[in-house]
């Protein structure tokens, strides 16, 4: 699924580059990563201590860490970067409640069923049945609609729960926001003016504007730099499944078989996102080594005591602002992530940054994934059923981002699952009417730019 992006890359996928510039360049992918809030969230939903939450964040990185160096050199061979998703979250706090919390056999059942869904991944990819599944239902037209909708699920979060329902005055978010995203704009603004520094304020215009973001932040006195001098230089994780151990129960491997199909609809998302900011078709043989690397990146999270780490599907924006998706930088990415893993202090920074100068980032990124996914959909041919094919898909996750939460909790768990992913829904949907939808010999239109 090719598209007319190329010339916005100044940085191809196997283009060299300086080892000190790849470091600052995958420092800046890991910021604009917000890794740390799911198990943040994660931890505050099961009433975790301060040590196991600490043991949580760090098992996190250390896993987004070492799936990122897997997937981008060993199997997808693409510039992808793992984190968490926040799809399990609800199941996982679930599973470990109903098996006798943190003191019981909790966390031990939950890294069973984390390890079984994810040897069934493994499966899949080696087997070859994965990529005929996306041979056979997502087409370029599916395709380019999961990237739009992925895009679009995005922006309610970067705006509500990092702007305007994160913690602190709504006018202070508003204003932090702002004043981060204007510092993007600006360097992106600089980059296209004056050709001479064009590489370096586009490259760096993301950690330019988290730095002017946290500057302001501390001005405004919103940074918590106590949690930063309170917390240790070093740590090893120390909740992994040597802590936990391991139990397996018939009903939470089934619960999580199901959450592991909707992420992995997010995550074939994902890489056709990343396929269209790096102008790369992905082969046969790379959609099943990429779910082998998922499967293998989720079984490593497990062992180390952690929830699933799948594509991040912000990195494709990210490769959109910045124009450098190479692997290594990805390749340092991993690195940061696997330090953050251990070095503790570095991890208690960035949890400290405010929500609002990520979500005034987030915000942009969110964006630019939609518009590449409407870019991908402009370059083909499409009858009037394909307009369908690309709007209903679109209605339905505006649809599940603005449902009412009491909706959602009052419906059955299996549903639970896929209203609060919108991705999946929008996916499986786009799937669904592209099959049965009647194909037509009408006179085709060219979709026209948005």
């Amino acid at each position: 699924m090719e598209n007319n992006n190329k010339s916005s890359l100044l940085v191809g996928p196997d283009d060299k580059i300086g080892m000190g510039e790849a470091g600052f360049l995958g420092l800046q992918h890991v910021l604009a990563m917000d890794i740390y809030v799911p198990p943040i969230i994660l931890a505050s939903m099961m009433a975790m201590g301060l040590g196991d939450q600490m043991g949580l964040l760090q098992s996190t990185f250390l896993a987004a860490g070492i799936g990122t160096i897997l997937q981008t050199f060993v199997f997808m061979k693409m510039p992808v970067s793992q984190g968490p998703s926040f799809v399990p979250l609800g199941a996982a706090a679930g599973v470990v409640l109903a098996s006798g919390g943190l003191k019981g056999n909790g966390m031990g059942t939950l890294i069973g069923a984390l390890l079984v869904g994810s040897i069934i991944l493994v499966i899949l990819g080696a087997t070859g049945i994965f990529q005929k599944i996306i041979n056979r239902l997502v087409p370029a037209l599916v395709g380019g609609t999961i990237i739009t909708c992925v895009g679009l699920s995005l922006i309610p979060t970067a705006l509500n729960s990092n702007i305007f329902n994160a913690p602190g005055k709504i006018d202070n978010n508003i204003i932090l926001a702002s004043i981060t995203a204007l510092t993007l704009l600006v360097s992106v603004g600089i980059s296209l003016k004056f050709p001479k520094v064009r590489r370096f304020f586009r490259t760096s215009s993301i950690i330019l504007a988290l730095g002017v973001g946290t500057i302001v932040s501390t001005m405004m006195g919103l940074f918590n730099w106590k949690e930063v001098n309170d917390a240790a230089w070093f740590g090893l994780p120390q909740r992994t499944v040597l802590h936990w151990g391991i139990n397996f129960s018939p009903s939470a491997i089934i619960t999580f078989i199901i959450i592991y199909a909707v992420i992995t609809t997010e995550t074939t998302g994902t890489w056709f996102a990343m396929g269209a900011v790096t102008n790369h078709e992905i082969t046969n043989k790379q959609w099943n080594h990429g779910i082998i690397g998922e499967g293998l990146s989720c079984m490593i999270a497990a062992l180390l005591g952690t929830t699933p780490v799948t594509g991040y599907s912000t990195n494709a924006g990210v490769i959109s602002i910045t124009g450098v998706a190479s692997k290594r930088v990805f390749l340092f990415a991993g690195i940061w992530f696997s330090i953050l893993g251990f070095f503790s202090k570095l991890s208690a920074f960035l949890a400290a940054i405010p929500a609002p100068v990520i979500g005034g980032v987030f915000a942009i990124i969110t964006v630019t994934i939609m518009l590449n996914g409407l870019n991908v959909i402009r370059g083909l041919e499409t009858t009037d059923r394909d307009f369908y094919i690309i709007g209903i898909p679109i209605v339905l996750t505006l649809a599940l981002v603005l449902l009412p939460a009491n909706v959602t909790k009052n419906a059955p768990q299996i549903l639970q699952y896929l209203l609060g992913s919108p991705i999946a829904m929008a996916a499986i949907a786009a799937i669904i009417l592209n099959l049965v939808m009647p194909k037509t010999k009408a006179t085709k239109n060219k979709v026209k730019a948005a």
